[in-house]
């Protein structure tokens, strides 16, 4: 008999994040699942998960500090833990790096890298001291290979992959595990939300490379059309890592029909080579 967790899950709204709540939920899990402006434009979305067994909504402002630590007040005041953290939320962006500005740096990385952070910091003291707990960061392939026109948004999800992956062998000997999924693409309400860079006084010089980028949307719409990857692989994914034992969760989890072979090489080189970094610096009692 599976215990019951408490697993908070964010970006809730749409794609992976939804379908995950309805993955984990009909579990049995107690799922809390946040997501912004619950009275607004995604009121219909919280009251939806609402009336499901098992879920509570939580109207969550990512960017917010004071919006987390109330929710995960809440949380820990009516359950005394969270067992899984799902960092799901995501924002992402296209164009030629030079065109973002450091404020759409700092708003990529506010939501990709330091909101998944505050969360991970205010979980861990809870999971450290029942000496279990699972977090769980959805990356992306471009997580391992920054891709041109999308440098921001790689740049952001290696932050997001090096954080999950130090974290990883730091936790691990304390009974919390954290994983990382990375997904390819998927036709998720995300992608139909792409931000460009708002220095568009640079585009016009990046004009002899511009037929690059149409040809990347293009070939990003023909794996859509033919492989039609379904989304729900990414929350099964997820449902997955939980179910397996403590301490025997990968690191990395690839969810790619198209071109997931080659993020999964590149995983299995560097981890060959990761192993042998460690115990030359005498951390080889890190993984275990």
């Amino acid at each position: 008999m599976m215990s019951k967790k408490v697993v908070l899950i964010t970006g809730t709204n749409s794609g992976f994040g939804w379908l995950t709540v309805h993955s984990v939920a009909a579990l049995g899990h107690k799922v809390y699942a946040t997501m912004r402006d619950t009275d607004g434009k995604n009121a219909e979305q919280a009251k939806a998960l609402a009336q499901l067994e098992n879920v509570n909504v939580l109207d969550v402002s990512l960017t917010d500090e004071a919006s987390i630590t109330s929710a995960v007040d809440t949380i820990i005041a009516a359950e005394g833990t969270i067992d899984v953290l799902v960092n799901n939320a995501g924002v992402t962006m296209f164009g030629v790096a030079e065109s973002a500005t450091p404020a759409d740096v700092q708003r990529i990385f506010d939501v990709n890298v330091i909101a998944p952070w505050r969360l991970m910091k205010m979980a861990l003291p809870f999971m450290r001291k029942q000496s279990e707990g699972l977090i769980i960061n959805v990356s992306s392939g471009f997580g391992r290979f920054s891709a041109p026109f999308s440098a921001v948004y790689g740049a952001s999800k290696f932050a997001l992959e090096g954080l999950s992956e130090g974290s990883h062998y730091e936790l691990r000997p304390l009974g919390v595990d954290v994983a990382i999924v990375q997904p390819g693409t998927f036709p998720t309400e995300m992608s139909q939300k792409v931000q460009f860079g708002s220095d568009t006084s640079v585009v016009d010089d990046y004009a002899s490379i511009a037929d690059f980028q149409n040809k990347m949307f293009g070939a990003i719409g023909q794996i859509l059309e033919t492989v039609k990857p379904n989304p729900q692989e990414v929350a099964d994914a997820v449902v997955h890592l939980i179910n397996l034992p403590k301490g025997q969760r990968p690191l990395r989890t690839v969810v790619d029909p198209s071109t997931g072979e080659i993020v999964k090489m590149a995983n299995d080189a560097v981890k060959i080579e990761y192993t042998k970094v460690l115990t030359a610096f005498g951390m080889e009692g890190l993984l275990e």
